[in-house]
């Protein structure tokens, strides 16, 4: 990788040391202007006329979203957010009284959420499968667990609270010999680093593009794979994923496309498929170790600071990188880290429910580089955490 070409053609990293892909990634000039050059077109011509002009681009987005993730692209349905995407998939099983939906200690909040709304819905049970040692969800566990009521497993591939890597690979090596539908929540991990849907074996994913995809923010997709369409009905339908048989009934599009609405934001559109296309062409696999490189540079720097601790779990661990100033509040330290023009974020308990109960520690400070940080930025942040310590132990602050 040229890193200096790249952060030419991210204009964000000029004005500001940015540690929070993991929010939302900077976006490139060529994803701007394939943005703003579609909203031009609009403005000059029309938004239907635009839209047609624009087809076979917007067409790509499909092929390219496929690509980065193995799939094809009547796999892929489009959505305003990875939020949508994943009700569509989760939404569409049908449960019952008894039914069982086993899922992580490190799922994510919304996920959560309407797990226990389907279970006061329908009298299925929640099952949360726990962790082995090192924080992973544990697959031996998840295997005796998983029985004949078991009508989902729902994991979270990289939690939005650490670096914790789920082993969802194996998961799907259990749920495929299981015949139970696996339903994967790739939100931090498309665009982070490679995920082939053949090799992970989920029948159904979800992902963003405002993440380390660097796409538009209002964008997402869910990927779906064929043999599992006939288990799932879109929870709603209009013209854009049914057709009318004339009669009393419809027919639902071929492949993924059945859980799309008509009305989209083509820009939005054009802008995830020129951030997926870019991906592409750098590869996953460069991404990947250079994002995991500059996260492992970042977590050791911070362990090697007095007064300051990490809270990553997990033995294969991301760029998403956690931790604590003793004695400083995460919010305090985020406004200190914004004000030397450092951006990070803090977590949520609320948005990771299991594991705050389990640990406690939340929140945190959060930080995520990417492959177009440098290594002088990486050094910095920890410098400046390192002189935030300082001045915490100083003050006396336990």
């Amino acid at each position: 990788m040229d890193i200096e070409a790249l952060r030419r053609d991210t204009p964000g990293t000029a004005h500001r040391n940015h540690l929070n892909n993991a929010g939302a990634g900077l976006l490139s000039q060529r994803t701007l202007r394939a943005m703003t050059s579609h909203l031009e077109l609009e403005a000059t011509i029309g938004g239907y006329e635009a839209a047609d002009r624009e087809r076979d681009r917007i067409d790509a987005t499909y092929g390219h979203l496929a690509r980065l993730v193995g799939g094809r692209a009547n796999e892929i349905a489009l959505f305003d957010n990875s939020t949508r995407a994943w009700n569509a998939a989760f939404y569409a099983l049908p449960f019952r009284p008894g039914d069982r939906i086993l899922t992580g200690r490190a799922e994510y909040g919304s996920n959560v959420l309407a797990y226990l709304q389907t279970a006061r819905r329908t009298g299925a049970e929640v099952v949360v499968v726990p962790n082995d040692a090192s924080g992973r969800l544990d697959t031996a566990a998840l295997a005796e667990l998983i029985d004949e009521r078991t009508r989902l497993v729902g994991v979270t591939h990289v939690p939005t609270s650490g670096g914790l890597v789920n082993p969802a690979a194996e998961i799907g090596r259990v749920t495929r010999a299981a015949g139970v539908p696996f339903l994967l929540d790739a939100t931090q991990s498309v665009g982070q680093f490679p995920v082939d849907v053949a090799e992970l074996g989920c029948d159904m994913l979800t992902a963003t593009g405002r993440k380390f995809l660097r796409g538009p923010r209002g964008t997402g997709f869910l990927w779906v794979r064929p043999e599992a369409l006939a288990a799932l009905e879109p929870h709603v339908t209009d013209v854009a994923a049914a057709t009318w048989d004339g009669q009393r009934g419809f027919t639902w599009h071929e492949g993924a496309r059945r859980f799309e609405t008509w009305e989209v934001s083509y820009a939005n559109v054009l802008g995830l498929g020129a951030a997926a296309e870019q991906a592409l062409e750098l590869g996953m696999d460069a991404i990947g170790d250079r994002a995991r490189a500059l996260g492992a540079r970042l977590r050791d720097g911070l362990d090697a600071v007095p007064g300051l601790t990490t809270h990553d779990l997990g033995p294969d661990r991301c760029a998403i990188v956690t931790c604590a100033v003793e004695g400083t509040a995460a919010a305090e330290t985020a406004a200190a880290l914004a004000a030397r023009g450092i951006n990070v974020t803090v977590t949520d308990p609320a948005q990771t429910q299991f594991d705050t109960e389990d640990r406690g520690v939340h929140p945190l400070v959060r930080l995520s580089p990417h492959y177009y940080n440098t290594e002088d930025e990486i050094d910095s942040a920890v410098e400046a955490l390192a002189e935030l310590a300082a001045a915490a132990r100083a003050a006396g602050r336990p």
